[in-house]
């Protein structure tokens, strides 16, 4: 495999994060092989998943999985039942192609904005930095446009609605607690966050569906 750094992938404009175009092309521009992970591994991340996700048999959802090996890594360790998605189409057929000896795991091409799953269908459903994509503009980040808050809380909704009660939502991102609960905020769960790292921060939010949310559609 080709590991790619952050420094080869930084649009000109940020926002271009937020477009299927601009990820269409990136991937389209690179090696079918090539893979690259926003934030931590899954050797970074395990200790809190074991916590977490105390059962191998958990079905688990991937958010936004682009060509990281996080999914990868996951399955390896035991983790079987692993539903990836991406709105780009050429990354979900390189890497049905790439995990092709993965058997279980499944590929789809998909929105997180307007997720194809009946309600309570996950255990687990992961975002490692594809909500960040979406927060990518120019504006003021202490006040948000109200396109990024629609769009982002289009995303949680959908989460919200395919996650089972007793289930887990897990973000994983570069975002302050102060500039991400107020989007993370539901009836339906409490926020709890780590923090990880030393000179720059990390931030684990989990929040474990309770009950059903009043607003369920």
């Amino acid at each position: 495999m080709v590991a790619s750094t952050s420094l080869d992938v930084v649009p000109d404009d940020p926002t271009a994060y937020k477009t299927q175009a601009y990820w269409e092309e990136r991937y389209q521009k690179e090696n079918a092989d090539t893979t690259f992970d926003w934030f931590k591994t899954y050797e970074e991340l395990k200790p809190l998943f074991s916590e977490i996700i105390p059962s191998k048999e958990a079905s688990i959802l991937m958010l936004g999985c682009g060509n990281s090996t996080l999914g990868e890594d996951m399955y390896k360790d035991g983790y079987k039942n692993i539903t990836n998605i991406d709105y780009s189409k050429t990354v979900i057929e390189n890497m049905k192609s790439r995990c092709v000896h993965m058997p279980e795991m499944k590929w789809l091409e998909m929105d997180i904005r307007d997720l194809k799953f009946d309600s309570s269908s996950f255990d687990v459903v992961i975002d490692k930095g594809t909500m960040d994509a979406l927060m990518c503009d120019r504006g003021d980040v202490w006040d948000p446009s109200e396109e990024l808050i629609a769009e982002v809380k289009a995303e949680v909704d959908e989460v919200e609605r395919v996650v089972k009660v007793g289930g887990v939502f897990i973000y994983i991102t570069f975002g302050q607690p102060h500039f991400r609960k107020r989007h993370l905020t539901r009836d339906c769960w409490d926020i709890k966050t780590r923090t990880m790292g030393d000179a720059f921060h990390y931030f684990f939010y989990t929040m474990r569906k309770e009950r059903p949310s009043v607003n369920a559609k």
